[in-house]
Parts: C-alpha cells; sequence; structure tokens
C-alpha cells in the first residue's frame, strides 16, 4: 500500500468555512494530501468579515502539533494564522528541534481589517518563523509591515526580497491580488511573482470581476505545501498552485453576501 504524502496545518478555523482550516483541508484533498491540524484559535465570522477572535491556549497548540508529528508525521508543515506571540513562539520552539519544510503564510489582518496576530508575535515572525520557512507568501501589504517596503515595481520589490533575505529565507512568493490595476498589475491581469534562488518568476492571470475570494491566500499556501509534500520543485508547485486558485476563484459556488469562498473541489491541469 502506498501512504499518501503528509501535511501538517497550523492555522486558525473559519466558522464559515472559506478560508482558514477548513480552506487548507479542502485544498489538501483535492490534492490527494493526508491533512492535519492544530487549530490556532476560533474565529467568528461570515462572508462579510470576522467579528470575533479566540485564541488556543499556545500549550494546546504545541501539544497538537507534537501529537501530528509524534505519530502520522509530516512532510511539509504549513503555518497560518497564529494569533499571538505566545502561540507564534511555542510553534517556533517545535519547529527549531526539526527539519521538516515549512511554507509560511504571513497571516495579519482578515481581509475586514480584524487583526489575527499581534505586534510581538509579528516579532516572532521577523525573528524565528521566517528563517526557519522554506517559502514566506506574504501579500504586498503584509510585505510592508515585514520589511518596511511595500513592493510595488522592480526597484522596491528587489529591496523587499533582499529585506527578506536579512531575515533569513531565501524563497519569497509576493501575493500581488491587493495591487493596484493602473501600478502593479499587467492591464487587467493580477500578478504573482516568487524570489527564489536570486531569481524572480511571475505568474500573471486574468484579474476575475468577482466578490468570491475569500480564503485565496489560504489556499494558495497549502497548494503550494501539497506540491512540495509531493516532491516537486518549488517553482513547479507555486505555478500549479497559482494555476488552482485561479480555477477555484472561477468555479466557486457564489455563496454568502459578501466575499463569498471559493471552488475547492475541481483540479486544474
Amino acid at each position: 500500500m502506498t501512504l499518501p504524502p503528509r501535511l501538517l496545518v497550523i492555522a486558525g478555523s473559519d466558522s464559515s468555512g472559506g478560508a482558514g482550516i477548513q480552506a487548507d483541508l479542502k485544498t489538501a484533498q483535492a490534492f490527494g494530501i493526508y491533512a492535519q491540524t492544530a487549530v490556532t484559535a476560533v474565529t467568528v465570522q461570515d462572508t462579510n468579515g470576522v467579528t470575533h477572535v479566540h485564541p488556543v491556549p499556545a500549550a494546546v497548540v504545541a501539544a497538537q502539533v507534537k501529537a501530528a508529528l509524534g505519530d502520522i508525521g509530516a512532510d511539509v508543515i504549513k503555518i497560518g494564522m497564529l494569533g499571538n506571540a505566545e502561540i507564534a513562539a511555542a510553534v517556533a520552539d517545535i519547529l527549531e528541534s526539526n527539519d521538516i519544510p515549512v511554507v509560511l503564510d504571513t497571516v495579519l489582518l482578515s481581509s475586514s481589517g480584524m487583526p489575527l496576530l499581534d505586534e510581538a508575535g509579528i516579532m516572532v515572525l521577523k525573528t524565528r518563523l521566517i528563517r526557519r520557512s522554506q517559502l514566506v507568501t506574504p501579500n504586498l501589504p503584509e510585505a510592508e509591515v515585514l520589511t518596511g517596503i511595500y513592493p510595488s515595481g522592480e526597484h522596491r520589490l528587489r529591496n523587499a526580497a533582499m529585506a527578506f533575505k536579512m531575515l533569513g529565507t531565501d524563497a519569497v512568493l509576493f501575493k500581488g491580488g491587493h495591487a493596484l490595476p493602473s501600478n502593479e498589475t499587467s492591464g487587467d491581469h493580477v500578478r504573482d511573482v516568487l524570489w527564489v534562488d536570486g531569481e524572480f518568476i511571475a505568474f500573471e492571470a486574468p484579474r476575475q470581476q468577482t466578490a468570491h475570494t475569500h480564503g485565496t491566500g489560504c489556499t494558495l499556501a497549502t497548494a503550494i505545501a501539497s506540491g512540495l509534500a509531493q516532491k516537486m520543485p518549488l517553482k513547479d508547485a507555486v505555478a500549479r498552485a497559482h494555476a488552482y486558485v485561479q480555477e477555484a476563484i472561477r468555479t466557486a459556488p457564489g455563496l454568502g453576501q459578501g466575499h463569498g469562498p471559493l471552488g475547492h473541489n475541481r483540479l486544474s491541469e
């Protein structure tokens, strides 16, 4: 019997099912990955936004991670929402004792503006977790918070990449979904840029005019982590994940009154 690739997701729960742990599980299932979870927070949210965040005690988060790694194990770990510095530090303590590849999705704010990581937690990202990660996946505002540079245009993008290198990582995916069409995209296209091995690789797609984009960041990072768990080269894993997210946006079921969930079930070739 061939065992499936294994993924551990450390992230928050989304009561609407569109992002967080729920989106991670749907994405992993679409790629045939066995996913375990360590829940960092319970959120109260719908497609209109997040109204409450309830962190899980750091010791319980750590116990979940240890239980997953100690029994089934993991080929890759994906980190999403951490919530606070205590949880972030507890996760860092465990990860610094192993060499499992990590995809770090730097979740700092919800799309509705609710803070999802405190200032002290951001420092844990900058001093411990970024350097522990094989890939970091910030959107443009998150990149600015972490480096002080909003990566718009080639010059600032290179400076932001160098700032991330100083934080300890050699691979960053700058997600361009928040960019303004007038300056960070090509016409009506959205542009993600992977910086790896000193090279910049752009992934472009037509910007889809839809409100149903909830969970795109979680889905993208987990799709990449799934590819790495399947032993794909990083560039190929990012390319496949980018295509998958575009298809998931296109096939969104149209649920909710606000920013609705994606269609996670259909794989893009």
